[in-house]
């Protein structure tokens, strides 16, 4: 099984890209963030298409998230925390592999920049919250993985330039010590634990020639819980969607379980 994780950024303007994706690659689930669309506008015949169902959490023109999938997956929930913006940016359902019930939990952090802006604090309100909801979360169920756009920088070998993001909303300690508290809950950051030495960047800002020079980041990530990090039999970041026309700045992570 493949599951595959995307800021799409706008699944309207890159239906044609994720059509490609699916068509080339076949995961059998992807979850999408950024869609910035709502339910009434969001492409379901394209998807369904490639057959596909879609489960949308949509917003208008702003953040969205979204998980399709081949198989039926069970236990849709939107809207987890009751967040005090009111922001789509999470969507959980549940699947069965090798008779286990994994719970998936497709996240779109908030940016937070600038630092000295309310945005600064609702991202540290959003992360406190989500952390508060996977310690209940894994009370009833130990099998979870975490998908999506964390918006976070885990460490100094995860951005080509970690001086000039000291003082990031991405990469700010405050913030990786959220990141470390999530994943000290009872997680594995998939790709580290694959390759602890690897550089892995998913993201490439639009400008400056970031792509063509490789000066990206690792912002999108996958924690798997320690109860089934031994099913994750591969971690790939797929590059190929952000060389092509009109692309994301964000490029799909996928893990695959044995």
């Amino acid at each position: 099984m493949i599951i595959s994780s995307w800021n799409v950024n706008s699944v309207r303007a890159r239906i044609i890209n994720i059509q490609e994706y699916l068509k080339k690659f076949s995961p059998d689930i992807l979850m999408m963030q950024e869609i910035k669309t709502q339910e009434e506008t969001y492409p379901f015949d394209d998807i369904t298409k490639l057959k596909y169902e879609s489960h949308v959490f949509g917003q208008k023109s702003y953040n969205g998230v979204a998980i399709i999938s081949k198989k039926k997956i069970e236990k849709i929930e939107k809207d987890i925390f009751k967040d005090k913006n009111k922001q789509s940016r999470i969507i959980t359902a549940n699947i069965k592999h090798k008779s286990k019930t994994i719970k998936l939990i497709n996240i779109y952090t908030p940016n937070g920049n600038p630092v000295d802006t309310d945005k600064y604090s609702y991202k540290i309100y959003w992360l406190d919250s989500l952390i508060k909801k996977l310690k209940s979360y894994l009370n009833k169920n130990e099998n979870i993985i975490i998908g999506g756009d964390f918006n976070i920088i885990p460490a100094a070998e995860d951005v080509h330039n970690p001086k000039s993001y000291e003082n990031d909303a991405l990469f700010r300690l405050e913030i990786r010590k959220r990141l470390r508290e999530m994943i000290n809950l009872g997680f594995h950051d998939a790709y580290r634990y694959k390759y602890p030495d690897k550089e892995g960047y998913t993201f490439w800002d639009y400008t400056s020639g970031a792509w063509q020079k490789n000066n990206g980041m690792r912002i999108d990530h996958f924690l798997v819980s320690n109860s089934i990090i031994n099913l994750v039999k591969n971690v790939k970041i797929n590059k190929y969607p952000r060389g092509r026309e009109k692309p994301s700045d964000h490029t799909p992570i996928e893990i695959e379980l044995a």
